[in-house]
């Protein structure tokens, strides 16, 4: 069920997304449930990204789309100098953005909030200047979030300026963050998993300076809900100066509503798509896999998951934008897999016949699998995915690790991803059931967190009055009633 207005309330808020695929859904995925609760809202992004949002799909009612120049590097090349892309998005985007910010005043009166990523921290600054509340969204899970807000607390040896040396954390990678920051409150979280990033240090630095521009927003929100990460989010609340909202999950169930797919309804199909094919299998006999559109594996890696997945023998669905022609070689003429370049992610997770998502762990595709009820084979690569892995598995146990068939160097060789396939896909197995079992549960609690006296659908309306009231210092204590 969408989340609707009890008493729809008008206000003008301007959405600012960090440049990046991952982060631009999230943050069009939240307009939506605003405007759905009577905002207006004006998404900003950059001319690269307004021609990819036009060819994709139309904004949702009560979402329009602004632009500023192309002052930063292109999308399709970010991958190759991250931190540099970082870099431009903090020093170009922000005078752009003003400038665009006055013609707005202009031409519609006052702004009643700024809603910004995280990682575009400046807008905070933007907001104190002008009087402006803003809500800061996290697009990535508390305990990420968590963990960087108590940085200093971590040892010196993961976080000191010789920490990249070799073998420097080899001692207590294993120890978990709980260890060293006082309410952590996420059992499963370990050193190792904040290493992949956390020796990048010009990268670091960002991430430190988005979680340090929290101090000064009017509001945090995170893409998650509250039941996911409970005793985070409940430490965080304790810590924070001001109300933290966990409001998701910010994935497009609102639009798989109005579609109405198979999670409520019939799947429309039309000849030729991937879920023509998907309607001719068995119920949860197909193996999603997607690794995302940003950071991939290494080509041998890829070689390597694709003979996994011939030999296996399981039926598979693989959306792959490059090295297609490749893949398509190693798993030979077979009716049982299909490859195909995009699809609507969170509707096929919702078909019946897909059991199974081997994933890289990014969180809108951990949310949408949880939203499905769909078991996860976790194959993170980096920034928060070791982190998203660590809960789907450990926390939430409703996946399995296939980090830990890699061999030394680090590559999980074809005939252990086609064995970690079968233990996951089975369904006579009992520790699968297990899986299956739990992910169907927290696929209930989803549903309901988002339904009316919901978890999130009830911080959603605290947000919505709050701007609409420019009420937020009345509100930092406030917590939802389902969130006890």
């Amino acid at each position: 069920m969408a989340a609707v207005a009890d008493e729809p309330c008008r206000c003008h808020i301007v959405a600012v997304p960090f440049p990046g695929r991952g982060h631009v859904n999230s943050m069009m995925n939240l307009s939506h449930l605003l405007a759905a609760r009577g905002a207006a809202v004006t998404f900003v992004v950059t001319e690269e990204w307004l021609g990819l949002l036009r060819t994709s799909a139309p904004p949702p009612p009560g979402v329009r789309l602004r632009a500023i120049p192309n002052v930063i590097p292109s999308e399709h090349g970010r991958a190759s100098d991250h931190a540099g892309f970082l870099d431009a998005v903090a020093a170009e985007m922000e005078a752009p953005f003003e400038r665009l910010l006055d013609r707005l005043r202009e031409e519609e009166g006052e702004v009643a909030a700024l809603l910004a990523d995280s990682y575009v921290s400046w807008v905070v600054g933007v907001g104190d200047r002008r009087g402006v509340p803003v809500c800061s969204l996290f697009p990535m899970p508390a305990s990420f979030f968590a963990a960087y807000y108590h940085f200093d607390s971590l040892p010196p040896c993961l976080v000191g300026e010789h920490a990249a040396a070799a073998g420097a954390t080899a001692d207590k990678s294993d120890q978990r963050v709980e260890h060293y920051i006082s309410g952590f409150a996420s059992s499963s979280v370990t050193l190792s998993d904040l290493e992949p990033l956390i020796h990048n240090k010009r990268t670091v630095n960002h991430v430190l300076a988005a979680v340090s521009s929290i101090k000064s927003a009017q509001c945090l929100l995170f893409t998650t809900m509250y039941e996911l990460e409970a005793g985070v989010i409940n430490s965080l609340r304790s810590a924070l100066p001001c109300p933290v909202l966990p409001v998701g999950p910010c994935i497009p169930h609102m639009a798989l509503e109005d579609q109405h797919s198979k999670c409520n309804g019939e799947v429309t199909t039309s000849p030729g798509d991937c879920f023509t094919w998907l309607d001719s299998q068995p119920a949860n006999s197909v193996l999603y896999v997607s690794l995302g559109s940003f950071l991939s594996v290494s080509a041998s890696q890829l070689d390597e998951i694709a003979l996994g997945l011939a030999l296996s023998g399981f039926r598979f669905l693989w959306i792959l934008r490059e090295k297609a022609s490749r893949v398509r070689e190693l798993v030979g003429d077979t009716d049982r897999g299909m490859i195909v370049a995009w699809c609507d992610q969170l509707k096929v997770l919702c078909h019946p016949s897909v059991g199974g998502f081997l994933t890289h762990c990014g969180m809108n595709s951990t949310l949408e699998a949880v939203f499905a009820g769909v078991p996860m084979l976790a194959l993170p690569l980096f920034f928060d995915q070791p982190i998203n892995g660590r809960l789907i598995v450990q926390d939430w146990k409703v996946g399995l690790a296939l980090r830990k068939w890699a061999d030394k160097d680090g590559l999980i060789g074809s005939q252990d991803i086609a064995r970690a396939v079968k233990r996951l896909m089975a369904c006579d197995e009992a520790d699968t059931k297990a899986i299956r079992r739990r992910a169907l549960q927290w696929k209930e609690v989803c549903g309901r967190a988002i339904e009316k006296g919901g978890s999130s659908y009830d911080n959603l309306s605290s947000l919505m009055e709050m701007v609409c009231t420019s009420r937020f210092t009345e509100h930092d204590q406030q917590r939802s009633k389902t969130d006890a």
